[in-house]
């Protein structure tokens, strides 16, 4: 078996090597407080170009950005029940102000009148500041986001995926109808959507999630989901509809053009760095990580090949010319992103370094080159012995066209993966059989959409209901576990 720039591959160990992409494109790594992470600049210039992409269509929806506190005190989680019950063995909470020196070692010492839970999420606290907003009809909608930090207290935990912290974007939105808050709802899942497959050419279904798998409080969860290239889904992002619930406990009311007091419908939606993670397990290889240029931090590196000081000059100023012209093109409506590789290594070394982190194009060049006005062009998503050798002037016109090539081919890949290991379930016995095998993916089945069955599920074979998919026309079927009739049906997987 050819050896790979990551060990194990990924059909020997996938959670290891999942962690050694990690290391190997220097993304990130533990920090000295447990369940933690730093994230470094490859790995959050990533999560930057998420924030950016997604920063401009939520304005498009007319969504403004603010902060809230990262503290909630108590008092405010337990206005609404089944929410605080959701998260109430993840909080993290404050109960000392102060610190006093006792011998060599600080001690808690002022304890606080009501204890503040580091946020978990902030439906509490902003639904507290949104009645102070609301009076008339005509102070609605609200269309709030937070790009902010979250603590969950996790027991178990792994880079990107499950941290006790991590990074997201909350969207929170108040509305006079229950229509325009429902509308907002499918909005934001369809913005996710298309973000998953536009820009991080992941292939995601559409759906709602069962009454089990509601998020806390809420009327209705909108998810999308991803499959992973062990089988395993990931839910990338979701949108709830959270009806008036949340409006009662947090009394945003508002006065119609009727003059009749109304509380108002409410919605909250959200992606995290986990996203990151979904990108590696969608798009990852044995070398490493692939990146789609739209959300790579370079998506162009040009690599100098000087053997001598007497060709440095001639090579330097090339490649700076070279970075100059593909500058001046666009992709997407943004200047093409290249950086130039100067450091004084090895030259194998420098490009399995980007091989590793993912840039989706390299180009060596080297006197010979010059010459021949060529340039030695390496795409990420092709294997690393496939290369091309391009008039330079022609590349650089073409490389809008170029880049999208890759974006779509990663997107491909990633849609034809989720096809081949999808399969449809008749029966309970072909279910068990399907899950218990080791390469599985999703299954889709007849399901009525029963927490007993569920509970049964998670138990017997770790498998969840992953999402009942949006705009389904099927005709009447039997759920294969209760034979009830139903015309849904449902998508199961184990998961992330």
């Amino acid at each position: 078996m050819a050896k790979t720039a990551i060990q194990p591959s990924r059909k020997e160990n996938f959670p290891n090597w999942y962690q050694e992409v990690i290391k190997a494109a220097d993304l990130a790594e533990h920090s000295p407080v447990r369940g933690c992470m730093v994230i470094k600049p490859w790995g959050y210039g990533i999560w930057e170009r998420m924030q950016k992409i997604l920063d401009t269509e939520f304005k498009k929806h007319g969504v403004e950005n603010a902060y809230f506190p990262l503290f909630i005190p108590v008092s405010y989680m337990e206005k609404e029940a089944k929410h605080v019950a959701g998260f109430a063995k993840e909080c993290a909470v404050v109960t000392h102000h102060r610190l006093e020196q006792k011998g060599d070692s600080l001690v808690p010492a002022a304890p606080l009148e009501e204890p503040l839970i580091v946020r978990p999420t902030s439906e509490m606290i902003i639904g507290e500041m949104f009645a102070k907003w609301t009076e008339s009809y005509r102070d609605l909608p609200i269309l709030i986001n937070q790009w902010a930090n979250v603590v969950r207290w996790e027991m178990r935990t792994r880079m990107f995926l499950r941290t006790v912290e991590f990074l997201w974007q909350e969207g929170h939105t108040a509305h006079e109808t229950k229509k325009e808050a429902e509308e907002m709802t499918k909005k934001m899942l369809e913005t996710y959507a298309i973000f998953a497959k536009d820009s991080l050419a992941i292939s995601v279904i559409k759906g709602v999630k069962t009454r089990n798998e509601r998020f806390p409080g809420a009327e209705e969860t909108y998810c999308i989901e991803a499959m992973m290239q062990d089988g395993k889904a990931l839910q990338a992002g979701t949108s709830h509809f959270l009806g008036q619930n949340f409006s009662k406990s947090s009394n945003i009311s508002f006065r119609d053009a009727n003059g009749e007091d109304q509380f108002a419908w409410t919605t909250s939606w959200g992606v995290a760095t986990r996203l990151i993670g979904a990108v590696i397990m969608s798009h990852g290889d044995d070398d490493g990580l692939r990146l789609p240029p739209a959300i790579a931090p370079y998506q162009i590196v040009i690599l100098p090949v000087i053997h001598n000081e007497e060709v440095k000059d001639k090579v330097v100023e090339y490649c700076e010319n070279l970075k100059k012209d593909l500058e001046k093109q666009k992709f997407r409506d943004e200047a093409v992103r290249v950086h130039i590789d100067y450091r004084d290594i090895r030259g194998g070394e420098k490009k399995w370094n980007w091989v590793k982190k993912g840039v989706p194009v390299r180009i060596e060049i080297g006197p010979r080159d010059i010459e021949k006005n060529q340039l030695y062009v390496s795409r990420r998503d092709l294997s690393s012995k496939e290369n091309f050798s391009p008039d330079k002037d022609q590349f650089v016109e073409s490389i809008e066209t170029f880049l999208e090539e890759i974006q779509i081919a990663l997107y491909e890949d990633c849609l034809q993966f989720r096809k081949d290991h999808t399969t449809e379930i008749q029966t309970k016995e072909e279910f068990y059989q399907y899950f218990k095998k080791d390469d599985v993916g999703f299954a889709v089945a007849y399901y009525d959409d029963n927490e007993e069955i569920e509970e049964m599920l998670k138990k017997d074979l770790n498998v969840t209901v992953r999402c009942i998919p949006v705009d389904q026309n099927f005709s009447e079927g039997k759920c294969v576990f209760s034979q009830r009739p139903t015309t849904t049906k449902a998508v199961f997987a184990k998961a992330y």
